[in-house]
């Protein structure tokens, strides 16, 4: 048994919302290491079917060693959902889940530069195929452009003052340099519980990797693989995402129901045990 670095997310919520059955065919669009994979191989005896999806080849490894033989791995996008699922036999599907939010295993390695916690290089690519990384964003986009972006996707209240000494500081060539660059940006903040450079950085990685784009194509797809019945589940991690979510499930409404009136969360307990995952909001949908 392979033990992974990464602790699912309301693993007992997902396989509710998607009312697991033996039987269906069920695809995990961020498959990571396997966790909500094997929490929907579990949920029914004998196991239904998984296709499970990542970018990520160094996560996609570990699934392969936790699920064995009992799922299909494949490297690819959620943004081609509905080619993904026609090619490997589950469409139509019983369930499709997406979890929006960042692996440990992303977090804790400094090498792919993710976090202000670990100095390694500017990069935060999912997919470290793909040209465009949070080095070229940081190095290459003018200051308004960079405003913008912080202002957009971080919600960033002091994005212009953050962009412009950004752009003073260039060249800047790791996550510890930039967010030394945010931090003297932001002057003393002696109440701020978080760190001043967390909405920089989720800005560009967002940038980076089209996320929200991203999550939009990932969302219809899903609609469109999904059968009569069929449930959609998406965690999120921020306001953001949230809201954009909530907003397609609302525009898609002559094709989808939600299952739950209010937005899931996790327990208490989770949260004592896992602190990573205060932030996480789940939405279901049925296919109609």
């Amino acid at each position: 048994m392979v033990k992974p670095r990464h602790t699912p997310v309301m693993v007992k919520e997902v396989v509710g919302a998607l009312d697991v059955r033996s039987g269906g065919l069920y695809i995990d669009c961020t498959v990571g290491e396997g966790g909500h994979g094997a929490g929907i191989r579990a949920a029914a005896d004998p196991a239904p079917g998984l296709l499970g999806l990542d970018v990520d080849e160094e996560a996609l490894a570990t699934a392969r060693r936790r699920l064995g033989g009992g799922a299909t791995l494949v490297r690819g996008s959620y943004r081609e959902l509905k080619r993904l699922a026609e090619t490997n036999g589950f469409m139509p599907a019983d369930g499709v889940l997406l979890d929006l939010g960042l692996s440990s295993l992303q977090l804790e390695s400094g090498a792919r530069g993710f976090s202000f916690m670990r100095p390694g290089p500017l990069d935060m690519r999912f997919d470290r195929s793909q040209e465009l990384t949070a080095h070229r964003i940081v190095n290459g986009y003018g200051e308004e452009d960079l405003a913008n972006m912080l202002y957009r996707l971080g919600e960033e209240r002091k994005s212009r003052r953050i962009a412009r000494a950004i752009v003073r500081a260039r060249p800047i060539d790791d996550t510890a340099e930039l967010a030394e660059v945010v931090r003297r940006s932001m002057g003393r903040q002696p109440r701020r519980r978080t760190h001043p450079a967390t909405r920089t950085f989720q800005a560009i990685r967002m940038e980076t990797n089209g996320e929200l784009e991203a999550i939009e194509q990932g969302v219809l797809g899903a609609i469109e693989v999904l059968r009569p019945g069929g449930r959609l589940a998406v965690i999120s991690y921020h306001s953001l995402e949230d809201r954009l979510v909530k907003r397609l499930l609302a525009r898609e409404s002559p094709r989808v129901r939600p299952v739950n009136r209010r937005v899931i969360k996790p327990e208490r307990s989770e949260v004592e045990a896992n602190p990573r995952s205060r932030s996480a909001k789940l939405r279901a949908a049925e296919r109609i």
